[in-house]
């Protein structure tokens, strides 16, 4: 049955990629039909005799926009993720008792023997005059802490209002908010308190599992964002998050541009705890301590000739309270950050990263791979101290390769290989759960990916 969904659906996206491209000249009259083929190959290997994981997952999304005025747009979109069972992921580790962290991201990660998952992600109104643009209903967006953290098969889908203006080329502002979110990997739009928490929820501060899963009360988010060109070579973006009874989390991201090829970066993240952070009980809430704050510096160096670039960042997390936002509701993008790692659950947190992208051509048609190599060094508080180290994660060393194939004879397929390597320091205490599907592991992950 499995195998017949494949390839069903398989036949029926080229197929209508296929119409939608013979039939252009018919595309205002009709709408425009868009979407994506994806298939996902996921294989963690753990250390030792530990249990490897893998899955293979295939799906996609479908969109239909319709120009229902000059300003006016419909938009709505399914997306679907097919587990083709490879491997059976309810199996635990027979050491540490757990299953897959990463594989299991592929389907329902809140119901793991769920085959298929559909969903009906975006459903909107879309409304444009020269400067204003307004979507209402369920959307794609994209903001460094709230996104679509689309590594998986299905992305991170909000419902609400989103509204921004863009007076100028050089500034722009927004302001969004949402009383729905689909999480990443899920199959249905939740009330944002019930969101928090469809993924794994760590330690409280005294060391206990965490029960802020189904207790946690927020009825809204409310997002705002400036981008501003200060002067000819300082850029500021701003943004502020309002967790309803939960948090507000202000980021700055102050930008020095020297020349053309280098760049200065900083920023900064200061969380407050709103109402009761989710429960009036401590053992229920969400966020608990009163504040958190978050700094870092990023410098980059682009060489255009060569297409490539170098960037090195450090960031910290000071000692006062956890970094604490929703991983269900997307990736952090914060200058530390790396592939299939967070820093989300930290205080008392040091982090260096170096990335080096670099463009290859491999012909003269415009076949070419981009590739992003990445190497970091996290140094994380004690795994015992609950209140700093919200997972339990030892120090560790990450090296992530990220290749991208990019051809003119095939611009609607881009394949993906990510590669991940992490090593645990040597002062980590052997108990494997403290780094079973954490450190000491080897991450495949290969994604083919046809747009039309």
């Amino acid at each position: 049955m499995i195998k017949l969904l494949q390839h069903t659906s398989l036949v029926i996206l080229l197929t209508l990629n296929s119409l939608n491209a013979q039939e252009s000249d018919r595309k205002n009259k009709y709408g425009v039909l868009s979407g994506q083929v994806r298939s996902f190959y996921m294989n963690t290997i753990n250390k030792d005799s530990l249990r490897d994981f893998e899955a293979l997952a295939v799906g996609g999304h479908m969109k239909y926009q319709y120009q229902v005025f000059e300003n006016l747009k419909f938009g709505i979109a399914g997306y679907t993720s097919i587990n083709t069972g490879i491997q059976d992921l309810s199996i635990p580790d027979l050491t540490t008792n757990r299953t897959s962290r990463y594989e299991e991201g592929l389907f329902d990660v809140t119901n793991v023997n769920k085959d298929v998952i559909v969903l009906l992600g975006e459903l909107y109104l879309n409304y444009r005059l020269k400067n204003h643009n307004i979507t209402l209903g369920r959307m794609k967006f994209n903001s460094p802490l709230v996104n679509g953290q689309d590594g998986r098969m299905t992305p991170s889908l909000f419902q609400g209002i989103n509204y921004q203006f863009k007076p100028n080329a050089k500034n722009s502002y927004q302001i969004a908010v949402f009383n729905r979110i689909a999480p990443r990997s899920t199959s249905r739009f939740y009330n944002p308190g019930e969101s928090i928490g469809t993924y794994p929820v760590g330690r409280n501060w005294e060391g206990k599992p965490s029960k802020y899963q189904g207790n946690t009360h927020s009825d809204f988010l409310a997002i705002v964002n400036a981008n501003l060109a200060i002067t000819k070579h300082i850029d500021l973006k701003a943004w502020n998050y309002y967790v309803d009874n939960i948090s507000n989390s202000l980021y700055l991201k102050p930008k020095l541009t020297v020349s053309n090829k280098f760049d200065i970066q900083l920023e900064w993240l200061h969380q407050n705890k709103i109402g009761n952070g989710g429960n009036p009980i401590d053992s229920l809430q969400y966020f608990r301590a009163n504040s958190s704050d978050l700094l870092g510096i990023q410098l980059n160096h682009k060489w255009k000739k060569t297409k490539s670039a170098v960037s090195i960042s450090y960031n910290y997390i000071l000692p006062h309270g956890q970094f604490i936002f929703p991983r269900s509701w997307g990736r952090e993008f914060l200058f530390s950050f790396q592939k299939r790692e967070r820093s989300e659950g930290s205080a008392n947190n040091h982090a260096v990263v170096l990335y080096y992208n670099q463009g290859i051509d491999l012909n003269k048609s415009g076949t070419n791979i981009q590739s992003s190599l990445s190497v970091g060094h996290h140094w994380k508080p004690d795994v015992t101290n609950a209140f700093e180290n919200k997972y339990a994660f030892p120090d560790y060393t990450q090296i992530n390769l990220d290749l991208f194939l990019n051809s003119q004879k095939l611009k609607k397929f881009r394949p993906e290989l990510l590669l991940v390597a992490k090593f645990s320091g040597s002062d980590v205490p052997n108990n494997p759960n403290l780094y079973f599907n954490k450190t000491d592991l080897f991450l495949i992950n290969l994604i083919l990916n046809y747009n039309f």
